[in-house]
């Protein structure tokens, strides 16, 4: 019969059908494999940019600490305005013989004491009026000879400080201050390898990122073909029931169940579409796609996804988790903190040299002009630290701190293992899983094969054909995710035994 002919072969020619309809909807669309869209999400992550200004400023950071331990020349200048001038010498100086001063008018004058000689002579000699006079004379003129004097040395000693310029360039040579600079040094060389192993970490972290909204995409496709599969069977047993209920050989019942699994199925397949355009647009947002691009991909069309063999287990494949790294990382940052905290109980000792001009300048005096020359200065500095107890203690905490990091790495190691464990088992576990659902399909075929031969033959009802077909989609529904998850499984697997490419 023409019915039977078109129920037995359904099954085959939907496949067929399905294949021609997609590769006819989806041959203008692009196609992306796995290393495309990884390659994709890295080259659209803004992630990457941070990465290498992190990678960048750690590189700065590791020469800035070589270069300390260079020479350093600087250069300064200052200028100072000062409303009072200091003077060196008082402006009035007495004397045993006298008293000098200079008077606010700039004027200097001289007074000679009672008992100075010159005024014994003047007393003893006034008997004599012309010898008298002459002493007189010579007592004025050397006392204006004095006060001219001390008001030049006044007015030496009283430099004009209103306006000084300073300038001094030097430079400065740490010779040892124990080892500061070279822990320093190491320091910011840990944490340049510290931001590479963040960097490298975070890509692969992408990557798991992608591969999962990879195959989530895979996942909805197959299970979109599988749904239109399963509707297109309800539609033609939806008319080969039709044509039993006009002939009478079934009733108006039969007919509405199978409506109403059609209906379901109709559903089904819009939650697959629905589902497939969602999947589209997560894989789209981390690839740098715009949300509403369509693509197809490279695993769309296999029926059965490969497996690759999960990698031996192995102690340096261990040590070469981010994980352990960071910790290494920290165990020698650390050790670097101890010799830094060391550095305070030992002896420091820098070199430095100067040279040195100003104004007014100390040529000859206090010269208030520019035609002075300047003066060079070198010398040595020692710091030889011999109490210090708060160094002390800081080394004494650096040790226990660096003692902790070594405890967390051995712990870190042990969970890993485990970690590493944990995920083989789900790989074997997925793909055990792929191999039972496999059977799983093969039997709900032969069933539904079966249950159409009798319903044709009309030894079973269209509610037995139903179920037969809902196990036959449940087989290969179960059979899907099980591919899928196998790879996801394999993907993290890599991840956690570092051997993602």
């Amino acid at each position: 019969m023409k019915r039977v002919d078109k129920t037995s072969r359904i099954i085959g020619l939907l496949l067929i059908c399905s294949a021609m309809t997609v590769a006819s909807e989806t041959e203008d669309l692009p196609t992306y494999t796995l290393q495309q869209c990884r390659q994709m999400a890295q080259d659209a992550s803004h992630n990457s940019e941070m990465r290498q200004e992190t990678l960048e400023a750690a590189k700065l950071n590791q020469q800035a600490a070589l270069a300390s331990m260079f020479p350093k020349v600087s250069a300064n200048a200052s200028y100072n305005w000062n409303s009072k001038s200091p003077a060196l010498l008082a402006n009035q100086m007495q004397f045993d013989f006298g008293t000098a001063r200079v008077g606010a008018d700039g004027m200097g004058a001289f007074e000679w004491s009672e008992s100075s000689a010159m005024n014994q002579l003047y007393r003893d000699t006034r008997s004599l009026p012309d010898v008298n006079a002459r002493v007189q004379s010579i007592s004025n003129e050397s006392g204006q000879m004095i006060a001219d004097s001390y008001q030049r040395l006044y007015q030496a000693l009283h430099p004009d400080l209103t306006h000084v310029v300073v300038g001094e360039v030097g430079v400065t040579q740490p010779i040892y201050v124990g080892g500061r600079l070279k822990a320093m040094y190491d320091i910011a060389t840990t944490a340049r390898e510290v931001a590479e192993i963040e960097a490298n970490s975070k890509q692969k972290e992408l990557i798991v990122g992608v591969d999962e909204a990879y195959w989530r995409v895979v996942n909805v496709e197959h299970k979109k073909q599988l749904a239109d599969q399963y509707y297109s069977l309800l539609v033609t047993l939806e008319e080969n029931v039709q044509e039993l209920v006009d002939e009478g050989i079934v009733t108006q019942s039969d007919l509405l169940k199978v409506k109403a699994k059609r209906g379901e199925a109709e559903v089904k397949k819009l939650q697959a579409e629905n589902g497939l355009v969602l999947s589209k647009m997560a894989l789209c947002q981390l690839i740098g796609l715009p949300l509403e691009s369509d693509f197809t991909l490279a695993d769309n069309h296999l029926q059965d996804l490969r497996l690759h063999d999960t990698p031996v287990v192995s102690d340096e494949m261990l040590n070469a988790r981010s994980e352990i790294q960071l910790l290494d990382a920290a165990e020698k940052m650390a050790m670097s903190n101890v010799r830094m905290m060391s550095a305070g109980l030992q002896p420091n000792i820098v070199a430095q040299a100067h040279y040195i001009y100003s104004n007014p300048n100390f040529d000859n005096g206090f010269s208030n002009n520019w035609k002075g020359t300047g003066f060079f200065t070198a010398g040595v500095v020692v710091n030889i630290p011999i109490v210090h107890a708060d160094d002390i203690l800081r080394l004494k905490a650096a040790k226990h701190e660096a003692n902790i990091v070594a405890i967390k790495r051995d712990e870190a190691k042990e969970l890993l293992t485990l970690q590493v464990t944990q995920s083989k088992q789900k790989v074997m576990e997925a793909q055990q899983k792929v191999v039972m659902t496999e059977l799983q399909v093969k039997n709900a075929e032969e069933v539904l094969r079966f249950a159409e031969e009798s319903f044709e033959a009309g030894v079973a009802t269209a509610s037995d054909l139903m179920q037969a077909q809902t196990a036959w989609l449940a087989a290969c529904t179960d059979h899907i995710d099980a591919e899928v998850e196998a790879q996801v499984a394999e993907t993290h697997y890599k991840r956690v035994t570092n051997t993602l490419e």
